[in-house]
């Protein structure tokens, strides 16, 4: 056999080795993790997400966020009922539009909500979930351009992939 060239064996026990190694994926993503806010970005990343997930057969988690106010709570200001108010919004909507589609189109879907900012929140649900992808809507902030937007700071944690919708 000439320089370099692997041998007979010695690929039959590379093959056998990978063919017994344990793999936690699979063809596809099973858990994919849409963040929704009521913005615009956000309803298009959970028709995205929406997409994906009936092509794969995954479950759709959406998951709100309830930002935690401080100021707005010490200054008397109806904090909690106002994101509890958003969440009912934002579920009674993705009931009206998956009944839209209910026959057509067949969505395993769990709505979520976790209090605190939007990053933790959306790291704790794709953790707790055990996410295998996580689709959020690009900021439309202009702030965000310079201190980093929730979707930004997702990717730069590499444990997801990411998709972010304009």
């Amino acid at each position: 056999m000439g320089a370099g060239t692997p041998d007979s064996d010695s690929l039959a026990a590379v093959t056998e080795q990978q063919s017994h190694r344990f793999e936690r994926g699979t063809d596809g993503p099973k858990v994919i993790v849409a963040g929704v806010d009521g913005s615009d970005s956000s309803l298009r990343a959970a028709a995205y997400a929406s997409g994906l997930a009936r092509r794969q057969g995954a479950l759709l988690a959406l998951v709100y966020v309830q930002p935690v106010l401080a100021a707005g709570a010490a200054l008397g200001a109806p904090v909690a009922d106002t994101t509890k108010e958003i969440a009912e919004d934002l579920v009674a909507q993705v009931r009206d539009a998956m009944e839209r589609v209910k026959g057509i189109f067949d969505i395993r879907w769990e709505f979520h909500t976790f209090r605190g900012d939007p990053y933790n929140g959306l790291v704790k649900a794709a953790d707790d979930l055990k996410a295998d992808a996580v689709v959020v809507g690009a900021s439309e902030q202009a702030g965000h351009r310079i201190i980093g937007s929730v979707a930004v700071r997702l990717v730069k944690a590499g444990r997801w992939p990411v998709t972010v919708v304009p």
